[in-house]
């Protein structure tokens, strides 16, 4: 009689069926499935540490105090000319039209063993003496804040595998990018607004599409949020068309209760419980996002700043200004992208071709730090300036470079980056990092411990092992303390 009242298949589970049967190896197996894909619950206010698990967007506290505590990405997504914009090079412009002396690495055809000089002029700015471009004669005026690092070296010399390498620390999709595990690690502290957002160009995805603020393994709920620059930034946050008082709020009511129904039957599901959330999001960012993003409240000198009376610099200036909005308002990861395909990709004609770049995006770059310096928010926000690889001192098609994964620059400012500072060397022709050579997981692993995370600690399970946002400690040491120094308490 026992046995048939704890096998009647009506009453069963299958949770039940699993704990009952095969003297309960069964619901063993599925804990360890379960652990292994990062399902169970944990605690939502520690500080995330190995073995504790998240999901939800509460605010968290770091392993130790960071110096920062919101980041703003700037992708230069196509690869930026290291020696044309940040990594002068006398000796290259002295032996401009003769061989490289052993050759370098070649990406596509019609290259060319000749050496090509810069067609630009460098000078040296601010207190620091930083040299700088003159095609970026705005980010001279703050070279005084900036971290500029000119020994970066990466994997791959594709765009998408190096846009994934910059994002996510491995070549090939499917990985967390990073502001997907920073937001999995602090949460947000706007509990109204997604904490991770991405501002594209409207004119088009970059190359590697969605996939660049992908959110990998880890729940959904820490992927990137679309928002757009131009027309209504959220889409189908309202009706299309106008309902009755309290109707709305009844269809919400009842959603919320389906979606709890929904979830009971379906436990540790990611994609329905980030669905459900980000519903529950969407009621309160019709009234959040719409304050935030409201640009006509700002002044019109802030306007002017940032270029929004200028049709060259007006739609990279407006995703500018909407990110400075977005972290004052408590959003702890936002993506700019300076524009579709790959801007910075110069084949040919780098003469006639980067100044087209350069003032699309020089002016709205600046003005973001000085921005945010004026309102305080600087040395509590990292902004993160980087493309994906460099280009070649050697002449490719009339005048241009190919793709060079030895060796590019990029640079941040505020959050506790130090100012001021030209960190590592490449060799005489800008061709590879030689001095204070930084790879992609160590400089992700500085970027976190100025978030007051540790790399090493800040794990998650999948398919059998932790995995860390650098991929492992051996792939992720910090830049020594020169380049960044947390403030402690």
């Amino acid at each position: 009689m026992g046995n048939e009242r704890i096998f009647n298949p009506r009453i069963l589970s299958r949770r039940e069926l699993l704990k009952n049967s095969g003297l309960g190896f069964g619901s063993l197996a599925l804990a360890s499935l379960l652990n292994s894909e990062g399902l169970f619950a944990a605690d939502s206010g520690a500080a995330p540490q190995a073995g504790k698990l998240f999901s939800d967007l509460l605010p968290r506290p770091g392993h130790f105090p960071g110096s920062a505590k919101a980041v703003i990405q700037l992708v230069q997504n196509g690869g930026p000319s290291q020696m044309d914009l940040f990594d002068p090079k006398p000796e290259l412009t002295k032996r401009g039209g003769q061989p490289h002396p052993d050759g370098v690495e070649i990406h596509q055809p019609n290259n060319h063993n000749v050496l090509l000089p810069s067609p630009f002029e460098f000078r040296r700015y601010g207190e620091c003496g930083m040299e700088i471009s003159e095609v970026l004669p705005q980010l001279g005026t703050v070279a005084d804040e900036l971290c500029l690092i000119r020994s970066m070296h990466t994997e791959h010399n594709n765009h998408p595998e190096g846009l994934n390498m910059l994002l996510s620390c491995r070549i090939f999709p499917g990985r967390p990018v990073i502001g997907s595990w920073i937001t999995y690690a602090l949460g947000s502290e706007n509990q109204n607004l997604p904490a991770y957002i991405v501002l594209r160009d409207p004119e088009g995805y970059s190359v590697s599409g969605k996939i660049l603020w992908s959110s990998g393994w880890l729940p959904a709920l820490y992927q990137g949020v679309e928002f757009s620059s131009s027309g209504t930034p959220v889409h189908h946050l309202r009706p299309t068309e106008p309902l009755p008082p309290g109707v709305q709020r009844e269809g919400l009511n009842l959603l919320a209760k389906l979606n709890a129904e929904h979830k009971r039957d379906h436990p540790g599901e990611s994609e329905l419980e980030a669905r459900i959330q980000n519903y529950e999001l969407a009621a309160r960012m019709q009234l959040a996002a719409t304050e935030v993003l409201d640009l006509s409240k700002e002044t019109e000198a802030t306007k002017k700043l940032y270029g929004l009376d200028n049709p060259v610099t007006a739609s990279y200036g407006t995703r500018c200004l909407m990110a400075r909005r977005l972290v004052e308002s408590g959003v702890r990861f936002v993506q700019v992208f300076v524009g579709k395909g790959q801007p910075w990709d110069h084949h040919e004609q780098i003469k006639q071709e980067m100044p087209k770049i350069c003032a699309k995006s020089d002016q709205p770059c600046v003005a973001l730090i000085k921005d945010l310096k004026s309102r305080g928010l600087l040395d509590s926000t990292i902004v993160m300036w980087a493309g994906e690889f460099g280009r070649l001192p050697t002449t490719q098609n009339s005048g241009g470079r190919d793709h060079n994964r030895n060796a590019f620059s990029l640079w941040f400012a505020g959050g506790g980056f130090k100012s001021g500072l030209v960190y590592g060397r490449t060799d005489d022709f800008g061709y590879k990092a030689v001095e204070n050579r930084v790879s992609v997981p160590n400089l992700q692993a500085t970027l976190l411990h100025l978030l007051g995370l540790d790399h090493s600690k800040l794990t998650y399970p999948h398919g059998g092992r932790e995995e860390t946002p650098t991929g492992g400690q051996s792939r992720g040491s910090r830049l020594s303390g020169e380049t960044g120094r947390p403030k402690q308490d």
